[in-house]
């Protein structure tokens, strides 16, 4: 789950693990039991933004059809909103509590799946890339309203074993949102998707305007997003800046439409460097134990 404030100028992420894909901790345990590495991942930028990923093992995960709860946080679907209930410690260097809620209100489901690689070793689901979202965090100035996603990725596979690069961008318009999903997969093929989504859940797939290179990261993490030709997309608020990923709000141009969205990319090549793990571990604490 992605959102940005109506102002842009504070944004929250959270997502979800059960194989928490980019913990050091899963990939030393050989991958054998996803359910001992899960995490509710929590990220907020802005002035006071924080960062909290605790690998936790299996006496903290509980799930139900409406429920997923990682020790003291949780997701929990009412049928027509998905609340998030937050209570972690954030990491390095800023270590604090971050507590409140984060209520994401989609303008409908969509009944979208799709494949990443051929054998469907990878999926993409697209729930709600029109939503609205109300953020009510125990901070100063962390309560407000914006717009926001929710989607949900699915793998049996390590994802540097299938990918070099991926990007991604939602992108609100003024029909709906429109998503870019581009990846170089291993064996030497492409995917290259893009759909609109309607606010009524329609999706359709549509023809993309080129790929256009814009400014790498401080990490010189290379960078690319669909945009008008002629048109160089900008990054406006910097999200996070890691060795090999970056997430980013990022202004361009889809059929003469100016908009500013979500964009992410990913260098599996460096994720695969068995120097990095250690670095992210850092960022990354383990806590196998929980009581509820």
């Amino acid at each position: 789950m992605d959102g940005v404030s109506d102002d842009g100028k504070r944004a929250v992420s959270v997502i979800g693990f059960i194989g928490s894909v980019f913990s050091p901790w899963f990939h030393w345990s050989g991958r054998h039991t996803p359910a001992n590495h899960c995490c509710i991942n929590v990220a907020t930028y802005g002035p006071g933004g924080r960062f909290a990923m605790t690998d936790r093992g299996t006496s903290a995960l509980r799930t139900s059809p409406d429920q997923f709860a990682v020790g003291p946080s949780s997701m929990t679907w009412t049928g027509d909103q998905l609340v998030i209930d937050i209570n972690e410690v954030s990491s390095l260097p800023l270590i604090s509590r971050m507590r409140g809620r984060i209520t994401l209100t989609p303008s409908a489901i969509t009944n979208v799946e799709l494949p990443l690689t051929p054998d469907g070793a990878h999926i993409w689901r697209p729930f709600a890339p029109v939503s609205d979202i109300t953020v009510d965090l125990e901070a100063k100035g962390w309560q407000f309203n914006g717009h926001g996603y929710f989607d949900s990725n699915f793998g049996i596979r390590p994802l540097e074993h299938d990918f070099s690069y991926w990007t991604w961008g939602r992108y609100p318009t003024q029909a709906g949102a429109t998503c870019f999903y581009d990846a170089t997969r291993r064996d030497g093929t492409s995917l290259e998707a893009a759909v609109a989504f309607s606010d009524t859940g329609a999706a359709e797939i549509v023809s993309a305007p080129p790929r256009t290179p814009f400014k790498r990261t401080l990490w010189a993490l290379r960078r690319e997003t669909r945009a008008d030709p002629g048109v160089i997309p900008r990054q406006t608020k910097a999200m996070l800046d890691a060795p090999f990923y970056s997430r980013a709000v990022v202004e361009t141009q889809i059929n003469g439409e100016r908009t500013q969205g979500v964009h992410e990319a990913l260098d599996l090549n460096r994720y695969a460097n068995p120097l990095l793990k250690p670095m992210l571990a850092v960022r990354v604490p383990r806590r196998a134990k929980w009581t509820f």
